[in-house]
């Protein structure tokens, strides 16, 4: 990955990138969306099942936790609207792990 361009990035190394620096590249997000996709798939199928179960306590305690999702989800997202998103390369230059390119060229010449 040192001295990589841009173009040589793939996406599970910028997915490692922006889950070690901080702020949050665009491949990270994606992940984060499927991710909170799969719980909710979860939680729904969970609800399914306590709310045909005799026992209304499961249910309510599902419900709970739909909310907690549902209330993180919604407030990542207001949150990376206000923030933005970080370009991997420079996550990566903040890390140390990519040479800057105005270095490479001056190496070159």
């Amino acid at each position: 990955m040192v001295g990589c361009s841009p173009n040589e990035i793939s996406s599970a190394e910028a997915i490692l990138v922006g889950a070690l620096s901080s702020g949050v590249n665009a491949p990270t997000w994606i992940v984060l969306q499927i991710t909170f996709l799969l719980l909710a798939l979860c939680f729904t199928a969970m609800l399914y099942l306590a709310f045909f179960s005799s026992d209304f306590v499961i249910a309510g305690h599902v419900l709970l936790l739909v909310t907690i999702g549902a209330v993180l989800f919604v407030l990542l997202n207001r949150f990376l609207a206000e923030t933005g998103f970080v370009p991997v390369e420079q996550q990566m230059q903040e890390m140390g792990i990519h040479k800057p390119e105005s270095t490479e060229k001056d190496k070159r010449n």
